[in-house]
């Protein structure tokens, strides 16, 4: 093994195992700033080439392959640990923050990974971490969709294995790099991929799950799983043409349930499918300047998803409520202004509001859909980035801090509402302040990207063509905002399919199933007992017949005969005779026993 320099996710792993062992609050807080910065350190003095090698069952594992791309993604799954950790600061929970850490750290794993083994072995910790963020809101609906997770990822990560063992077998190695569509062991890894991408159809679990996080949890779980997948589909599967599609189906999808959705969270999660779906288009594409927008767009969306999260976390924090329904005309924006205004700067960022990170990033892709000829998908990438200023920049803000109370209560404000704690303001400042300085100054971000970059997001047309855009959306949601309230209705979703089985098959695991068992059980119990009573006394064995056949010649009527044979028989075997239990003739155990012997002898004789 050659050791040229530390892994940043041994890091962040050995962070989560230290942690519990520190006693003192304050210094579990500074150990769990000072983490990422000793990560953000080692990333800086790593230089591009191959780290930490060894050699395995006959192949070479690559725990550290460092080059643009691969630091692109580590340089802001770094910054975003940092802002998280911030925001998390007032939980005293140790087993949050372990979990976070793992995930963290798992995350850059697979994003060094130089061999698709060691990239399953952090792929599978990534899933196991991140459950826990979600469980550790302790009430039944993060419990179902913990296991309705851990399940899809499951079967996601055997997909994965399932294409590495056929893939290394027809290509005879392990490496990472360039994969594309080759055969079955490439189409499954692409598969498991995906479903950690959230493409539609496999995309339920991230809007059933992450609404169901907790306030800090869901801010890690935005960050990583999915932006780790765009890493591994930049990585090996550039230039498909079927993820064109997918990923323009993706960012029209989920704008269309994010507009009908009434949960807070649930909405900005689906905009993350929808985010996600430009970045999948990039990868699609493969040009240089797609798959710099997709990298782009993944560091951006990273920085302004985390602070929509926030946001929104604070306002769940603060007054407990996470529906627009129960949060409309409340006048929370006297409460709660600072958050208002840094969640408007994420809200600005998302929907390619000039001066903010997402328009520098989504144009990108949008410029490479243009440039490639393909029109349509031109088309469906605005589509969506109207949806989504629609969205989370008029509906959101407008039902969680203003709009009108529909509901009769007549209550004017929430009781109790403030500001969230300082350290979670100090956290969306940040994740702010980073959103518009990339915003302001692009050339801080393309310069890290993995291509050379020549592409100018502040040209006169883009910008007006954009600003126009923007307010004859803002004129139209204010010419239908009376009719544009939430309603309380539960969105269904692709999760349907394997939501009604599984109810299904547990309510027939606990009844049916279940009875079978325990009749089969019972059954087994009293024969085995039954055989060893006989057999502690072999020679008892003719006189339980002989007694068994004394009891059947009995007449039912004669009650003391067959009491007296029955206690008999208890003496005997040790079992206490029930004439009310039906019990198969003992014909037919002479039968079978014949039966079998003769069977056996003939078998026997031919051999």
């Amino acid at each position: 093994m050659t050791i040229n320099a530390i892994p940043p996710a041994f890091i962040f792993i050995a962070g989560g195992i230290l942690l519990p062992l520190l006693k003192a609050r304050q210094a579990k807080q500074m150990f769990q700033l000072l983490i990422p910065v000793i990560a953000f350190i080692d990333l800086l003095y790593m230089g591009q080439g191959t780290y930490w090698t060894c050699h395995f069952l006959g192949y070479e594992l690559v725990l550290g392959r460092v080059d643009k791309l691969s630091l692109c993604f580590g340089y802001v799954f770094v910054i975003i640990a940092f802002i998280g950790m911030v925001y998390a600061l007032h939980v005293e929970e140790d087993g949050q923050h372990v979990a976070a850490f793992l995930y963290i750290g798992s995350t850059m794993g697979v994003v060094f990974a130089g061999d698709l083994f060691t990239l399953y072995v952090f792929w599978e910790i990534m899933a196991i971490a991140s459950v826990f963020l979600i469980w550790y809101r302790k009430d039944k609906q993060a419990l179902d969709a913990g296991f309705r997770y851990i399940m899809v990822h499951i079967f996601g990560g055997c997909c994965l294995l399932a294409g590495i063992i056929i893939h290394t077998a027809d290509t005879g190695s392990v490496c990472f790099n360039l994969i594309g569509l080759n055969g079955l062991g490439s189409k499954l890894i692409l598969l498991g991929f995906i479903i950690n991408a959230a493409v539609p159809p496999f995309h339920a679990w991230l809007s059933d799950a992450y609404p169901e996080g907790t306030i800090t949890g869901s801010v890690f779980l935005t960050a990583f799983t999915t932006k780790s997948a765009v890493y591994v589909l930049l990585r090996g599967f550039p230039g498909v043409e079927l993820l064109i599609w997918l990923g323009a189906i993706m960012t029209v999808y989920g704008v269309v349930f994010a507009i009908i959705e009434n949960d807070i969270r649930r909405l900005l999660s689906y905009h993350i499918i929808s985010q996600v779906g430009y970045m999948v288009t990039g990868v699609g594409l493969g040009t240089m300047l797609a798959m710099n927008g997709s990298s782009a767009h993944a560091f951006c969306h990273i920085l302004y998803k985390a602070l929509l999260f926030m946001g929104a976390g604070a306002v769940i924090h603060v007054t407990g409520r996470r529906k627009i329904t129960d949060l409309q005309g409340r006048n929370l924006y006297r409460q709660m202004p600072i958050t208002l205004v840094l969640y408007l700067i994420g809200a600005f960022s998302i929907s390619g509001v000039p001066l903010f990170n997402g328009f520098i990033s989504k144009s990108m892709i949008i410029a490479a859909s243009a440039g490639a000829g393909m029109g349509f998908i031109f088309l469906m990438l605005y589509l969506a980035s109207i949806g989504t200023f629609f969205c989370l920049t008029l509906k959101l803000t407008n039902g969680t801090w203003f709009g009108k109370n529909n509901d009769g209560s007549g209550e004017e404000k929430i009781e109790g509402a403030r500001e969230a704690p300082i350290n979670m303001l100090i956290a969306m400042g940040l994740a702010a302040f980073a959103c518009i300085v990339i915003g302001v100054y692009p050339q801080i971000l393309y310069q890290i990207l993995p291509y050379p970059v020549d592409y100018k997001p502040y040209t006169a047309q883009h910008v007006v063509s954009m600003m126009q855009l923007l307010l004859f959306t803002t004129a139209a949601f204010w010419l239908y905002i009376g009719k544009l309230g939430g309603e309380r209705t539960i969105t269904l979703d692709t999760d349907w399919f394997y939501r009604m089985p599984g109810r299904l098959f547990l309510s027939f695991c606990r009844k049916p199933l279940s009875n079978l068992r325990t009749n089969t059980q019972g059954f087994f119990s009293k024969e085995s007992a039954f055989v060893a009573s006989l057999s502690k006394n072999p020679f008892t064995f003719p006189l339980v017949i002989a007694e068994s056949v004394k009891l059947k010649m009995t007449s039912t009527g004669n009650h003391e005969r067959r009491a007296e044979i029955s206690k008999r028989l208890h003496e005997l075997t040790g079992i206490a005779y029930d004439e009310d239990r039906y019990r198969i003739s003992i014909g037919w155990s002479i039968m079978v026993g014949i039966g079998f012997v003769s069977v056996f002898a003939i078998v026997f004789l031919c051999i």
